[in-house]
């Protein structure tokens, strides 16, 4: 099997801790210019385009500005950063919990996404810690969702990422994750929970349908206070919101969860009262590269277990 060449290095630096676009050109367009076929695949716009050609933001692999009448070259790499959203500062630190010469692993705070994303871009965990720590070639190893807080595993060194991200395909990463949730004396725990859960394109919740399993999590009784309790979790696959899915169809959906059992109206920007109760507590995982045996676990308190008068108001 060949192996694919990898794209030639960006020729423009990040800006705030993001990359910039990277655009290549594909094969089998007949577009007449770089310029058109910007237009035709970006949602920017014609005039926005011309504007960025026109100041010199649209450049080739050698760092030179792309003109508005450049020749399109089927394969051709051109780099451009976009326009930074305005975004809501999430006003809770990202706490480096490791870090060596390999690997960052983060705990990251609800409400902070983990890479750029759709709206979320520089205001994201990688971000901010490419410009807190001065690692420009720092990546995301996996995800957590936005809502989620916990433990997030990086990389430092762009050539040893792959050996990381295959910890995680491979399942060799063990994971626990801890929920407040309501209590329910006549729920039968500890149990494994296998569904078959399907996240369509432009939906926002997730839900299960009949056939094979495809997604499988373990559900313990930490403890409960009256009618609330703790609970841990632990997938051993990573289907999109899996946990989330898993214990609303239990009957006892997280605390906070503005998606299931049924999605509500947005928050308002800046509204950081009731995170959802959800953390990423322990990775743990033999390191590919140094054969460390690595065991990490969150500090974090869910609030709605230790104040829940605080966070419900």
């Amino acid at each position: 099997m060949r192996r694919r060449t990898p794209p030639p290095p960006s020729p423009l630096p990040q800006r705030d801790g993001v990359d910039p676009v990277r655009v290549r050109l594909p094969a089998g367009d007949a577009w007449a210019t770089v310029r058109d076929h910007l237009v035709a695949r970006l949602a920017a716009g014609a005039g926005v385009i011309d504007a960025m050609l026109d100041a010199g933001q649209i450049v080739d692999v050698a760092g030179r500005p792309v003109r508005r009448d450049m020749a399109y070259a089927p394969g051709m790499y051109v780099w451009f950063h976009r326009e930074l959203p305005d975004e809501e500062r999430v006003p809770f630190a990202v706490d480096v919990v490791y870090q060596d010469e390999h690997v960052v692993v983060a705990d990251k705070p609800h409400f902070l996404a983990t890479t750029p994303r759709g709206s979320h871009v520089a205001e994201t965990a990688l971000a901010r810690l490419r410009r807190e720590l001065g690692v420009p070639t720092l990546s995301a190893a996996h995800r957590l969702d936005r809502l989620t807080a916990g433990l997030v595993l990086f990389t430092v060194r762009p050539e040893e990422r792959g050996a990381y991200q295959t910890l995680f395909r491979d399942k060799r990463v063990a994971k626990e994750y801890e929920a407040v949730a309501r209590y329910d004396p006549a729920l039968d725990l500890p149990r494994t929970v296998r569904s078959r859960i399907v996240k369509e394109r432009g939906i926002l919740a997730a839900h299960e349908v009949e056939g094979e399993p495809n997604a499988v999590s373990r559900i313990e009784l930490l403890e409960h206070r009256d009618e609330r309790a703790r609970y841990r979790l632990t997938p051993s696959t990573g289907q999109t919101h899996q946990l989330r899915v898993h214990m609303s169809a239990l009957g006892v959906p997280i605390f906070g969860d503005p998606l299931y059992p049924v999605v509500t109206d947005p928050v308002p920007a800046g509204d950081f009262r009731q995170p959802l109760q959800l953390l990423a507590r322990v990775l743990e995982f033999t390191d590919p590269v140094t054969g460390r045996e690595h065991r990490f676990v969150s500090p974090r308190v869910l609030r709605a277990w230790s104040s829940y008068e605080e966070w419900a108001r």
